[in-house]
């Protein structure tokens, strides 16, 4: 079975539950076979939770659900070393990150100690306790939200960290005809706390997974591309919109993206067609404007836009 196949599955069922995220979802599928994470950012009741229990559902993984407080402790998140009055051992109790799909909800509301320590996770796929080194699973995936309009009790996520987020997703508040599904689907009796209920059944697997990934492996990329790609990163760098241009990860992030997101359209190659969806999500988080872009009335999205505008095309 090609990656478009399992893909086209995938969307099948996650239509039984999901309602107007197709999008979002398709994000969070790329960031998946891509081996990134994502923040999801978008006000209450937009279907943040809902969307990472699915994809877990789906791939017949794991899920753990960590709501961020001021007061979570790094070891809340990673676990602890506990001893054993019986045996007079120390063993390890694993805390939520060694699940497949680890939900981080409200990430900003935790100070900066708890926030880093999923720094390890994201980047090395392990987690250090106690000097000891544990990895993760193979496929795994961290889906952090925050609330876009309380700042309040808050900390805003540092540089560092942001930049590890393969994407950054916006939820936007659901369109009358995308509330009047939902509204009929839960008075036929949907609950979104009883999943089980719906049937969703596992379309992919650990192999199925490494399978879509050797597919992704396998795409072609022209230098022209990769020569596009990179000129978005250089023109960010230069933008007099811009305190802070997009690392270089910002490149390799659209890189993996296009070719993951080129498999799930049926091809073996990148166009720029594929650089252009993505680079919205992969580049607004990475971002810091200067005052006086803002004033303007500019948000990243609209200085992404405008360094797209600015770099021609590769035919």
């Amino acid at each position: 079975m090609t990656a478009r196949e399992v893909y086209e599955q995938i969307c099948t069922e996650a239509k039984r539950v999901l309602v107007g995220q197709e999008e979002a979802f398709e994000l969070l599928l790329v960031a998946l076979l891509a081996g990134g994470h994502v923040l999801i950012e978008g006000v209450p009741g937009t279907a943040k939770t809902l969307m990472a229990k699915t994809l877990a559902l789906l791939i017949g993984g794991s899920f753990e659900r960590v709501q961020f407080t001021p007061d979570l402790m790094p070891s809340d998140i990673v676990g602890t070393n506990v001893y054993d009055m019986t045996s007079g051992q120390f063993h390890l109790r694993k805390g939520p990150v060694f699940a497949n799909v680890l939900l981080a909800d409200e990430i900003n509301r935790a100070p900066a100690k708890t926030q880093s320590a999923l720094l390890e996770a994201m980047e090395e796929r392990q987690v250090t306790i106690d000097g000891t080194r544990h990895p993760l699973p193979p496929v795994y995936i961290v889906v952090a939200t925050q609330n876009p309009v309380e700042y309040e009790g808050t900390y805003p996520l540092p540089e560092a960290q942001l930049d590890r987020f393969f994407f950054k997703v916006l939820l936007p508040p659901a369109s009358q005809e995308v509330e009047n599904e939902v509204l009929r689907r839960y008075h036929r009796g949907f609950d979104a706390r009883r999943l089980e209920d719906v049937g969703l059944r596992p379309v992919l697997d650990e192999s199925t997974i490494a399978e879509c990934r050797c597919e992704v492996a396998a795409v072609e990329v022209d230098d022209g591309i990769i020569n596009y790609i990179t000129g978005i990163g250089q023109q960010s760098r230069h933008s007099s919109d811009l305190i802070l241009g997009a690392s270089a990860r910002a490149s390799i992030t659209l890189l993996l993206g296009s070719k993951v997101l080129a498999v799930l359209r049926g091809r073996n190659y990148v166009i720029p067609d594929d650089v252009k969806y993505l680079a919205m999500a992969a580049y607004r988080h990475r971002l810091i404007l200067r005052p006086e872009a803002e004033i303007e009335g500019l948000d990243a999205d609209a200085v992404v836009a405008r360094l797209l505008s600015g770099i021609a095309v590769p035919r």
